[in-house]
């Protein structure tokens, strides 16, 4: 039997929960991110700065260059994870087969649900905009990455200037490769833009012209993920819906606003890094055994160096001792900071000291 999988996402999440906490802010060119003077980057922008010019990921500097009246939000990430909970929440009253693949998408897994698809699907999206204020758009096929992409194709087929797109696409069983067909090659999961460049080098522009390519051309061009590429092209992908990921491991990362030369500054900022990620192993209950550090100097050059430990900890200060090692290694005196950030891998169960009462016979 077919599945039928429904990808959710989120329309321009993080200014969404901004307009239903400040109504003020509807229909304003606003941005969620940091200061221009301080290396701010767009982290969300509205649909009426979206229609000025402004992306996500744009540099602060530059969305105000192209849209003057820009109001410049900062962002509230708890927030953001409470809004998020509460749609994921949603998902799952649906169906445990929920995999949230970022804060504003999941993928759900509704083939054994007996409302019919497109009912339950405009419902949702009914529901999440009512009850929680909140714009989504869904997309629906026989895979996720069918799904996925019905999901953009929705987004861009409903833009409507200065509001969210709302958009509904469905892909019927059998027809994945057909709707893909006409899609420009980029679209395809698995086409960065190297890929692309490479392949609009042979002639191809579209997701269809990948599929009349022989499969075995394509391996030899691009190796084993040339396969990957011709199979998608075909609209197949067999990936399940994965609803638990293994930690592999735990980090924590600090931007400056001002490149950061102290020392004393420094050790501070790991201090609290290497706490919170001690905090994180222990709500696992998870500890780990090498300790990583990642380092950015003012010419954007970034290191990372590690240290395994005898054995796995999550004990913030063993942590810390150990990134603080990490850095005085490969730092010069007085040597400025652009970013700094300390992680823990070789995740698993904590080794405990047995206490009397647990022994057993």
């Amino acid at each position: 039997m077919p599945r039928t999988i429904l990808h959710l996402d989120l329309d321009a999440f993080y200014c969404s929960v901004e307009e239903v906490e400040n109504p003020e802010l509807k229909g304003k060119p606003f941005a969620v991110g940091g200061k221009p003077n301080e290396r701010g980057v767009v982290a969300s922008c509205s649909y009426a700065a979206r229609a000025m010019g402004v992306r996500s990921a744009m540099p602060m500097s530059k969305a105000i260059q192209l849209c003057r009246d820009l109001i410049i939000v900062s962002g509230r990430h708890r927030l953001y994870g409470e809004y998020s909970e509460r749609v994921m929440n949603k998902l799952r009253n649906l169906t445990p087969l929920v995999e949230q693949i970022s804060i504003d998408e999941a993928f759900l897994d509704i083939s054994n649900l007996d409302e019919e698809p497109t009912r339950l699907a405009l419902d949702l999206q009914a529901d999440i905009r009512v009850e929680l204020q909140l714009p989504s758009s869904i997309g629906i096929a026989s895979n996720k990455l069918v799904a996925k992409i019905a999901t953009e194709v929705g987004k861009k087929s409903n833009k409507i200037k200065d509001m969210p797109p709302f958009g509904f696409t469905i892909v019927r069983h059998g027809k994945e490769a057909e709707f893909l067909s006409s899609l420009s090659a980029d679209m395809l999961w698995g086409v960065g833009p190297k890929t692309f460049a490479r392949l609009s080098e042979l002639g191809i522009k579209t997701i269809g012209d990948i599929a009349q390519w022989p499969q075995k051309e394509l391996i030899n061009l691009f190796g084993e993920h040339g396969k990957d590429l011709w199979l998608h092209a075909q609209g197949i992908d067999d990936r399940p819906i994965v609803t638990e990921y293994e930690t592999k491991s735990v980090s924590q990362e600090t931007t400056f606003n001002v490149d950061i030369s102290d020392e004393k500054s420094l050790e501070k900022t790991l201090h609290e890094q290497s706490f919170d990620v001690a905090k994180q192993l222990k709500k696992s209950d998870l500890a780990g055994k090498t300790v990583k550090i990642k380092i950015r100097w003012t010419d954007f050059t970034t290191l990372t160096r590690q240290l395994t430990l005898p054995t796995s900890t999550n004990d913030g200060d063993e942590i810390y001792q150990a990134a603080v090692k990490l850095m005085k290694a490969v730092r010069k005196p007085n040597q400025a900071v652009r970013l700094i950030g300390v992680g823990v891998s070789g995740i698993g169960a904590p080794i405990r000291q047995l206490g009397l009462w647990d022994i057993s016979d």
